[in-house]
Order: C-alpha cells, then sequence, then structure tokens
C-alpha cells in the first residue's frame, strides 16, 4: 500500500462505506484520510467528576458515566431522548432532540461511556444538552493520552461512520508504517525548524504531548501557507519573464498640461508615491499588473487619469472598465470634460449606447482617434477591437468574473497593463493570500479640505429626531441619502419596507416644498437616470434608495447619509455607503439606524462603524465576524479558502514566515528548476495547479 491507494482496500472500508467517505468527507486515497485532521482531542486522563461539573464556568468538560436510564418522551416535534448517567460521584441527566432513533439503538443500559460537552442549567438543574458520546470498550478501560476526535456528519452515523471510526482507520494507516515522502526543500525546513512531514501527520493525529501536537500543526499549517504563497510567486516570476508589456519613456505634453492647467487640488504624498510606483512598472519592459487600494475618496481616478496619459503620450490607447452603467457614466462626466480641454477623444460604452454611437466609437477605436475607452461589460465585446491598447483600468475589480478580464488580454498581441482598482480595503493577510502574485499599492490619504464624517447610532423610536435633524440640514442647502437594504430571501418584504419608509419620509417632506427622488432594483434603467440625474443637479433633496447607490454616485452637496436597519448590512458595505458623503468641504454624517434588540455581531459592527472611519481597520474587524471567505471579492479570486488547518485570522505570524520562505526561494530558483527542488516542484504542480493561470489575468 501507498498513499495513492484507493480507501476502499483499507481492513473494514469496502466499497459501500468508500463510496458514502467519498461522497460526504472527500476521502478518496489514504493520502484523503492522513489530511482529514482532528476537529479536536480529548484528554483520557483528565476527566471532570460529575459532581464537580460546573455550569458557570462556560468551559466544555469531559466526564466519564455509565448509563443508568434511556427512553424517548414527549411526541411531535418535542419529542426527545432522556438519559440519565451516573460515576462514583453523583448522577446527571442528558438530553437529545435529533438523531434519537439511532442514538435509541446505540445506548445500552449498564455500559460505560465518555461524555463530552457543555453544561447548561434547566429547571433549576444541571443537564447536557446534545453531549458528544463514546461507548469505552473494555480493552480501553485503561487507555490514557490525548486522543483525537474527528468531524463526522451526522447522516453517516447511520452508516456505522462516527469518529470512532475514522480514528480506528488512520491508527490503521500508520501502523502499516507507509513512508511519507517530505517534499519542502531542506533548507526551508531547517530554517523554519520544521517537524518533518511523517512525524508531523503521526503527531497531528496520535500526538505523545501537548507540545508534539502544537509542533505538528504548525508544520501542516506552515505548509499549507507555503505552497499558496509558493504558486503566486512562481506564476507573477513566469508572467514577468514570458509576459513583455510595452515600455512608456515619455512624460509627455498632455499628462504636464493636465498636471498644470486641470488638477483640481494638489496631489497627497500618497497619490504621488503610486504615481511613481506605476511609472516605473510602465517603463521597466515588463507587463504591469498592479492592484490600487483606496478607500472611499481617496483619489484613485486621479491616478488612473495619470496613469491614462501616461499610455497616451507613449502613443497607445487606454481603457476604463467599470461594473455598473451608474459607474462609467460618473468616471465619464468626472474625467471627460477636462481631459477633452486638453485635446483628447473620451467615449463611453454601455449596454445601452445606441448603435449609431457604437459605430462611431467602434471606428474611433481602430482609427486611433479615440484616446480612452470608458465603459461596462460592453467593452469585453468581441467587435471592441483598438488600433493599440496600451492600459486597462479595471475598477472594483471584484465585480468582473476571471474570464472577463481574462478578454482584456486579447485586445491587442502585447498585452496591455493592468491597473485593478478596489474600494474594498482588504486585510493585509487576506491580500496576500488573494493578491500575492500582484504589486500592491495603497492610498492612505485623503486628499486635503476633507473633514471626517460623524457617525452616530440612533434607534427606531428616535425617528422625530432624525426628521427634525434631515430638516436642519436641508434647510442649510444640503441634500440626503435615505438608504434601505435589500436582501434577496426576504425581497417583497424589503421593498414593502422602503415603500412604506418613502411615503413616511414623503409626508415629514411633503411637495412642492420638497422633492424626494426614489431608485431601485425594480426602477426602470431609463427612470433610474431621471431620479438619478435629478438629485446630481440638486432638483431633489433627498434620495430614497436601496444598495444601488453604493458606488458610482458623486454628489458633493450630499452631507447626510441615513441608513435604515443598518445591522442587516455587512461591514464593507456600510463603509462604501458612508462613503457617497464627505465629498464635499462641509461636514457630513452617517446615522445608522437599528432596532433597540441586537445580536452580539450586529453591535460589534455598528459600534465599530460610529469609532472608526479606517477601512483597513474595519476590514480587519469584518474578516474577524465572518471569515475570510465572506470578504467581498474573495469568491473570484482563484484562491482555495478550503485550509486544513491553517487560518489567516489566528495564523498570521505562520503566513508571514511561510511568505518569506517561498520569496527566498524563489529569488535562488524563480520556476523551481534546480534539482534540489525538484520534489517541491511536482508536489506544487500535483495539488496545488489550478486550470487558470490567475496571474495572468489579474
Amino acid at each position: 500500500m501507498n498513499l495513492e491507494t484507493e480507501i476502499q482496500f483499507l481492513k473494514g472500508v469496502g466499497d459501500k462505506k468508500a463510496a458514502i467517505l467519498k461522497k460526504e468527507m472527500e476521502i478518496f486515497q489514504i493520502r484523503d484520510l492522513l489530511y482529514t485532521f482532528p476537529s479536536r482531542y480529548v484528554d483520557r486522563s483528565r476527566l471532570t467528576p460529575i459532581a464537580e461539573i460546573d455550569a458557570d464556568s462556560g468551559f466544555a468538560v469531559q466526564f466519564r458515566g455509565r448509563l443508568k436510564l434511556s427512553e424517548t418522551v414527549g411526541s411531535g416535534p418535542a419529542t426527545r431522548l432522556r438519559a440519565i448517567v451516573a460515576d462514583h460521584s453523583g448522577q446527571i441527566e442528558l438530553v437529545w432532540f435529533k438523531g434519537i432513533k439511532w442514538l435509541s439503538t446505540q445506548l445500552k443500559i449498564g455500559q460505560e461511556y465518555l461524555f463530552f460537552g457543555k453544561p447548561t442549567i434547566f429547571n433549576g438543574r444541571i443537564n447536557f444538552s446534545h453531549p458528544e458520546l463514546e461507548a469505552i470498550q473494555f480493552e480501553e478501560q485503561e487507555q490514557k493520552g490525548i486522543m483525537p476526535q474527528y468531524s463526522v456528519p451526522e447522516k453517516l452515523k447511520s452508516h456505522f461512520i462516527n469518529s470512532k471510526y475514522i480514528q480506528k482507520l488512520i491508527k490503521q494507516v500508520l501502523d502499516l508504517n507507509i513512508p511519507i515522502e517530505e517534499h519542502l526543500p531542506s533548507s526551508v525546513i531547517e530554517s523554519n525548524q520544521l517537524m518533518s512531514l511523517g512525524w508531523a501527520i503521526r503527531n497531528i493525529h496520535f500526538p505523545q504531548s501537548e507540545n508534539d501536537r502544537k509542533r505538528a500543526e504548525h508544520r501542516i499549517k506552515f505548509e499549507e501557507f507555503f505552497y499558496i504563497q509558493l504558486k503566486l510567486l512562481v506564476q507573477k516570476q513566469y508572467r514577468i519573464k514570458t509576459y513583455r508589456g510595452h515600455i512608456f519613456n515619455t512624460i509627455g505634453p498632455n499628462f504636464n498640461r493636465y498636471f498644470n492647467e486641470c488638477l483640481p487640488f494638489e496631489l497627497t504624498g500618497a497619490q504621488k508615491r503610486v504615481i511613481k510606483e506605476i511609472r516605473q512598472d510602465v517603463k521597466s519592459g515588463r507587463q504591469m499588473n498592479r492592484l490600487l487600494q483606496g478607500d472611499v475618496g481617496s483619489g484613485k481616478t486621479m491616478v488612473a487619469i495619470f496613469s491614462m496619459l501616461l499610455a497616451i503620450d507613449n502613443g497607445m490607447q487606454a481603457a476604463i472598465m467599470a461594473p455598473t452603467e451608474i459607474l462609467a457614466q460618473q468616471h465619464y462626466n468626472s474625467i471627460a470634460p477636462d481631459l477633452e480641454q486638453i485635446g483628447l477623444n473620451v467615449f463611453l460604452l454601455t449596454g445601452s449606447s445606441k448603435k449609431s454611437e457604437r459605430d462611431k466609437i467602434h471606428q474611433a477605436l481602430i482609427d486611433g482617434t479615440a484616446h480612452i475607452l470608458i465603459g461596462t461589460h460592453a467593452l469585453i465585446e468581441n467587435n471592441v477591437q483598438f488600433q493599440n491598447l496600451g492600459l486597462v483600468v479595471i475598477d472594483e475589480q471584484h465585480r468582473f468574473g476571471v474570464s472577463q478580464r481574462a478578454k482584456l488580454w486579447a485586445k491587442n498581441t502585447v498585452p496591455p497593463h493592468m491597473l485593478i482598482m478596489t474600494a474594498t480595503p482588504i486585510p493585509r493577510t487576506l491580500s496576500m493570500t488573494l493578491y500575492g502574485d500582484l504589486d500592491v499599492s495603497i492610498i492612505d490619504e485623503l486628499p486635503p479640505g476633507r473633514k471626517a464624517i460623524e457617525t452616530k447610532h440612533v434607534y427606531d423610536n428616535q425617528q422625530s429626531q432624525i426628521f427634525k435633524f434631515m430638516h436642519e440640514q436641508i434647510n442649510l442647502g444640503r441634500q440626503i441619502y435615505v438608504v434601505f437594504p435589500l436582501i434577496k430571501e426576504s425581497e417583497k418584504l424589503d421593498y414593502k419596507a422602503l415603500e412604506e419608509g418613502f411615503w413616511a419620509i414623503h409626508e415629514a417632506f411633503p411637495p412642492p416644498k420638497f422633492s424626494i427622488s426614489i431608485v431601485h432594483g425594480q426602477v426602470k434603467a431609463k427612470d433610474k437616470e431621471i431620479e438619478m440625474q435629478r438629485f446630481i443637479k440638486g432638483q431633489a433633496q433627498i434620495m430614497v434608495a436601496t444598495t444601488v447607490i453604493e458606488v458610482g454616485v458623486n454628489v458633493p452637496n450630499a452631507s447626510v447619509m441615513v441608513i435604515e436597519n443598518a445591522d442587516r448590512f455587512g461591514l464593507s458595505q456600510l463603509h462604501q455607503l458612508r462613503g457617497r458623503v464627505g465629498r464635499g468641504a462641509d461636514q457630513s454624517y452617517c446615522i445608522l439606524k437599528t432596532p433597540f434588540k441586537l445580536s452580539q455581531d450586529s453591535r460589534t459592527r455598528i459600534k465599530a462603524m460610529v469609532d472608526s472611519t479606517d477601512g483597513f481597520k474595519l476590514a480587519e474587524i469584518d474578516m474577524q465576524l465572518r471569515g475570510p471567505g465572506a470578504i467581498e471579492g474573495t469568491q473570484q479570486s482563484g484562491i482555495p479558502f478550503d485550509f486544513k488547518l491553517a487560518n489567516l485570522l489566528t495564523d498570521q505570524v505562520i503566513l508571514q514566515k511561510a511568505r518569506q520562505a517561498a520569496e527566498m526561494l524563489t529569488d535562488e530558483d524563480p520556476q523551481l528548476e534546480l534539482a534540489q527542488n525538484q520534489l517541491t516542484r511536482a508536489y506544487l504542480k500535483k495539488h496545488y495547479t489550478s486550470k487558470v493561470n490567475w496571474s495572468k489575468i489579474g
């Protein structure tokens, strides 16, 4: 037998159980079994006597007891299995509400069991609800030490596949002493003082001590991070070596004229630094693939303008791709007037562009008279051809699928430089794993003159105070957003709440003195644009909307953002919405309105918003609350988040060390061609190869 042996050939498995293990637990081979790690451990030598169990401690406990009573009580949904177990110190009640039929066949009066669970108080007495249990066999009576417990889907237990079964299979494999080949370079193992892979696998399952378990866990987490980082770095080195980039040597008249005549305010130090980084990229001869992170309102668009002017001054065309027509139109409105003033031709192409406009744009792109094209997904259509596309700016990149971004590469024989922008701050460790093959720039300053937005938390019963404040702001000449949540699962209820909210606002701000715009998903595109324009032009004082206004609306006169049911939004969404105000010189406000009764997570989110306007700090909190896989954009990243042991939240130090080790290896051997790295290369290719070369397409 070896690690590739199919699981059905192990003693006690067979074809039927193998089919279930493959389908439900993705255990196909012996290797998969060994990489099914314990979810927790129990120390058989540490048992709590029943009389000493403390329900107030808040901790789960392990205890041992003999079954005295087992009975099914109640009927219908209230049916439960009740048991009494006892040890030398006393007895305790246990109860189960699920899996009753299976459990009742397993429990045997007089049998001794090992129980694990969190004690609770019910009717003034300590009991356990749904404790884990395991029968203690005669030969195990004296067994001591740390024993693994495996997480097994509930439905497998009816097939007699439980934690104990997985434990026995793994012990059987380890007793066979199948060779586990080391695939990390010896230099990496030595410099990071890692346990060998064979010892790590043995000690992650059956550790001889707590220290051995920790060292084994460290080795496996390091390995998981190391190969993710190695994959990204090898791809990056391959891209640098393979894909040559257009060389922009010249800072020409368009760049200088815009800088001297059109710049609305002085660039921040952060903007200057990022433009310099981009300048180094585009004159290096290699294709730029740079991620530009910047908080809402930090001036990313200005950096994009100067990047495009570099392309134009070097005889090439540029494009901006935005996820929505609203955002594309916003870019066009803010960019085109000044650039056309200095003699450049800027075009807008979206799904609603008329055929006559499209024909004109297509011709201008091919004959080179179009300098910049701004648009939506329409940019990647096959009939959109450029004479010489040199730079593509992708805004809010997480909203585009990988294949859509890939099509931009086909727009020139030499791939254009890519500047990928996001206003969703990404925690550093997540960024390292998502975009570890890209160069990253961060704009961490706001333009001068911007005042910090004041954020306040109010409850539903304070509506009259909110309306009073809105009146005061409108009397000062300001405009206001009122945003309602729209969640797919409760779409009808949400639209009803928005409608009721609109009429309540309409009553408090009656026409003709006041005018209210309303924008949501059920409004036709043409009407939506009319409503948006009324607000943008100042003809409406209040805009009632769903999160359609999260990106793309830039109204400097809007100084108040009221978010209804703010507890139903994620932190990044709340931060994006808040960023719609605070764009002018006036003091701006964000009002988070919620019910009084809130979950702990909701309270944490709301407090974080009130306490901080730092998007990166909020992103860290968001990741801690929701986990890395839920951060906006990660689902399209191409990075596997099903780490077996490693955790982006708690293992940041290990990630940093793994990244450093991968960098040292690729600095010395970019494509892993040296003899001593062949095992590492083979393992990387076998277990970490995607069908798509993600680095190629940013």
